[in-house]
């Protein structure tokens, strides 16, 4: 498939966009994609739209002296770059980060897809290991109320995986 834009290259970034239930495709070469990344890197601050868009101004009030322990990277370094520095900055910026993640994608925990191809017994056993480790977090706590709707959803679940 030849590139979308100057129809010469080869097709090797595909993008796909739905607005309105409206399915809109472009399928465009490396060179393409590298100089329309370009021109969005100069039209947009990556800081502004950070800002702007899951309201980075209510961050602004603490300090920017934190740093990862491992990397050194500050969270005013992350405003300007979009990116985080090691897998280690997401720890020292957890109180931060975690607001910022829950606007932008709506949940602070990943739940994923799973393939169609899965077994239904496949799931059911996943959600019984998270119902578990629950259970236990909830008798260390001694929330016993909590403990026993948790052991009540993995009895309902084990007898629907035997069946």
């Amino acid at each position: 498939m030849l590139c979308d834009l100057c129809h010469k290259n080869i097709a090797t970034v595909h993008l796909t966009e739905i607005v309105n239930n409206k399915v809109a495709e472009l399928h465009i070469c490396r060179k393409c994609a590298k100089l329309k990344t370009d021109e969005l890197k100069q039209q947009l601050n990556i800081s502004e739209f950070l800002s702007s868009i899951i309201g980075m101004d209510e961050v602004h009030q603490e300090p920017a002296t934190i740093k990862c322990s491992f990397c050194g990277m500050t969270f005013e370094d992350f405003r300007k770059k979009g990116n985080l520095g090691c897998a280690h900055c997401y720890i020292s910026f957890k109180r931060r980060l975690i607001p910022l993640i829950k606007k932008v994608h709506g949940a602070i925990y990943h739940k994923g897809k799973i393939p169609k191809a899965v077994r239904k017994d496949s799931i059911i056993e996943g959600k019984l290991t998270i119902l578990k480790q629950r259970l236990k977090r909830a008798v260390e706590l001694e929330e016993y109320e909590e403990a026993a709707d948790l052991r009540d959803k993995i009895r309902k679940l084990e007898k629907k995986n035997q069946s």
